[in-house]
């Protein structure tokens, strides 16, 4: 995505509707059918800030955080996202939908937490904070009871999140 229409003299970025606008897009036209835009410059960065536009049919497979820096923070921008948080077992532990406009618009997951986040109203975007560097979620730290991605299985569990809401 190009910058230079978020930037001013002094490199500060913002977010306008237009960039959103261009996100979602981008977003709709991925495999995964979700787009991040970094504002972090390597995945080697100490602080990772980001945009992730997401499609009502893209899946996240159910995961944790392990070290205990990797903490997640999030805010609504666009649309409406199903925060669902699961026990080590897979029980729905708790459901909270996140909105700009509503009741709840920011969560912070702390690290270790099972969870996942569907979009109901497509396209949604949210801001994310977590600590780097990057480093590719585990298969100790994937839900052993979900679906992977890509898995055909995971259509028919991503529905039965949706109707948690």
């Amino acid at each position: 995505m190009d910058r230079s229409n978020e930037r001013n003299s002094a490199n500060v970025e913002f977010v306008s509707r237009q960039m959103l606008d261009r996100l979602s897009t981008e977003a709709k036209q991925s495999p995964r059918l979700r787009k991040n835009y970094n504002f972090h410059t390597s995945d080697g960065d100490r602080c990772h800030r980001l945009l992730n536009a997401m499609e009502p049919d893209s899946y996240i497979q159910p995961h944790r955080h392990l070290s205990v820096d990797k903490d997640e923070s999030l805010v609504v921008l666009r649309g409406k996202i199903g925060l669902i948080i699961f026990t080590g077992d897979g029980a729905v532990a708790e459901k909270v939908l996140l909105e700009p406009a509503g009741n709840v618009m920011m969560a912070n997951i702390p690290h270790g937490t099972f969870h996942t986040l569907v979009s109901l109203d497509g396209p949604s975007i949210f801001f994310e904070a977590k600590a780097g560097p990057f480093i590719p979620v585990t298969q100790e730290e994937k839900a052993p009871w979900a679906p992977q991605e890509g898995d055909a299985a995971a259509v028919a569990y991503l529905r039965s999140l949706k109707n948690l809401f």
